[in-house]
């Protein structure tokens, strides 16, 4: 307090006139290095804060559903970036990479991101003076039935005698400057929490990219399921043709009926029937896929070609992993230790604030004298400002940010549970359907030996046609039931890969020097 008061002192002689220059000189740098001690001691302060540390959660040291899993190769330990990469299609690696640019999902979280970095240089502004000049010019003519002192000049507060005529003019450049002192860290906190939400939007902007490049993933190896569908239908459909012209000239040489010739048609209607209508569903994921690349259904196609893909031998890495390589958990725990900061926000709000504010310039009612030292005027001094009673406010404050701080723990938590769940659910997935496949491999191969055995059967007369009928059914559903096998399987290996994070790592999160750096 003591330096305080010789800082009144000095402002107070600056005040009076005259004084020599070299007296002048010596009191400003006094009053500036006072002002400079003072500044820094009182700016370091202290924070009231609740120091931040990840909730625990349980992580198993494996995942169950490994068991029979085909391990990656040493050299293959993790996914990259593009991960899309390791299906080795060159046609699905153009539509991700189009995913990036245009999708408007993937533009808008980008955008969201860049308003929460602004958001954390606002409140890092505050942690600075601020410092406005307003100059100004002013003509006044009192009233002739005003006192004396009934006016006062705008900048300085003194009084300006009138006389009841004549006009006044007043110059005015005026500097002010206030700066509100972080004794108790609730601007650092502050900043610290936009600084942590600002790292969970740009999380969120990476969930919702790994998002738009999984559907990406299914919805195109959908298209490619039914561009299958569709050459199988087309086969059947010739199949059928076959049978129908074979049952027909069996029928017109007496050896067979027109019951069967009836049966021939029927069989090759319905199939005829099914193979027109893959196209709804074909279109359907076609519109989908140009919604998520960003282009207009109408200007927007992929060329047929059946899925012929194999299942790729994907890096699952460790449980304990799955915390850092999943941006929706990054997500939620940066959302945690924003929750947590603004408890520090909330609790500096029990202690006074510190308010410094100063005002100098120049003023006079002439303007060939307002450059002159006269003119000069200068007003500085410190407000402590505490709220009495409040009525509960600051208190109620409090618990709802401690509240919000626990349901960020639990939303934390159940998103760890629900990615364990997600892994595991396509792990199973996929170990089950590789096994499916290769049952459904045999049950496709011995419908076909049944067909053949069926038609030769129906050649020499020993069966009727119904039989032909019977196994062609069976080789038909047990060949579709393999292409959607498949399709499963090479969705399930994305939507595997979507729950392992895409190659993300929380190590690629903006760190807090970038936020308040120049874009």
């Amino acid at each position: 307090m003591r330096i305080f008061h010789q800082v009144i002192s000095i402002a107070d002689r600056l005040a009076e006139a005259p004084i020599s220059k070299f007296e002048r000189t010596i009191d400003l740098k006094f009053f500036m290095l006072a002002v400079g001690v003072i500044v820094p001691l009182l700016v370091t302060g202290c924070s009231v804060g609740p120091k931040y540390s990840r909730a625990p959660v349980e992580t198993p040291a494996a995942y169950k559903e490994l068991d029979g899993w085909k391990v990656a190769q040493p050299q293959d330990t993790s996914l990259r970036g593009k991960w899309w990469e390791i299906f080795g299609d060159s046609q699905l690696n153009a539509l991700e990479e189009q995913v990036n640019v245009s999708n408007q999902n993937i533009a808008a979280a980008a955008a969201n991101f860049l308003a929460a970095r602004a958001i954390v240089k606002e409140a890092r502004s505050q942690l600075f003076p601020t410092v406005t000049f307003g100059p100004a010019i002013s003509v006044s003519r009192p009233s002739a039935n005003l006192g004396s002192n009934g006016s006062t000049a705008a900048a300085t507060g003194t009084p300006i005698v009138s006389t009841g005529k004549g006009t006044f003019e007043d110059y005015t450049l005026p500097f002010d400057a206030s700066y509100q002192v972080d004794l108790w860290g609730r601007i650092r906190s502050q900043v610290k929490a936009n600084i942590y939400a600002a790292q969970a939007s740009a999380a969120d902007l990476e969930n919702i990219r790994l998002t738009a490049q999984a559907e990406v993933g299914v919805d195109y190896f959908e298209i490619r399921a039914q561009d299958a569908q569709k050459e199988l239908l087309d086969e059947t459909v010739k199949a059928y043709e076959n049978s129908l012209d074979l049952t027909r000239a069996r029928f017109e040489t007496g050896i067979d009926n027109e019951e069967s010739v009836a049966q021939a048609e029927t069989q090759l209607d319905t199939a005829k029937a099914q193979d027109t209508n893959l196209g709804i569903l074909r279109a359907q994921y076609e519109h989908a896929l140009a919604l998520l690349v960003g282009k207009p259904a109408s200007s927007f196609s992929i060329l047929e070609q059946p899925l012929n893909a194999k299942a790729p031998s994907i890096p699952v890495g460790l449980p304990s992993e799955l915390l850092e390589r999943r941006p929706d958990i990054a997500a939620g725990e940066r959302n945690m230790a924003e929750a947590n900061a603004e408890i520090g926000v909330a609790r500096a709000a029990y202690f006074p604030t510190l308010t410094l504010s100063a005002s100098a310039g120049l003023e006079s009612s002439a303007i060939s004298t307002l450059f002159s030292w006269p003119s000069r005027f200068f007003s500085v001094g410190p407000q402590l400002s505490e709220t009495l009673f409040d009525g509960g406010l600051k208190r109620a404050t409090m618990q709802q940010y401690r509240a919000t701080y626990e349901q960020m723990i639990a939303t934390y938590r159940q998103d760890v549970l629900t990615a364990f769940q997600q892994v595991e659910d396509n792990l199973a997935s996929l170990r089950i359907l590789s096994q499916e496949i290769q049952e459904q491999d045999t049950a496709v191969m011995a419908a076909q030996r049944y067909l053949t055995l069926a038609t030769d059967r129906y050649r020499l007369g020993l069966d009727p046609y119904l039989d032909v009928i019977a196994a062609q059914t069976a080789l038909f559903g047990n060949q579709q039931t393999e292409v959607t096998l498949k399709m499963e399987q090479m969705t399930s290996s994305v939507q595997l890969i979507e729950a392992l994070g895409g190659g993300w790592d929380a190590s690629q999160l903006p760190s807090a020097a970038s936020m308040i750096a120049k874009p």
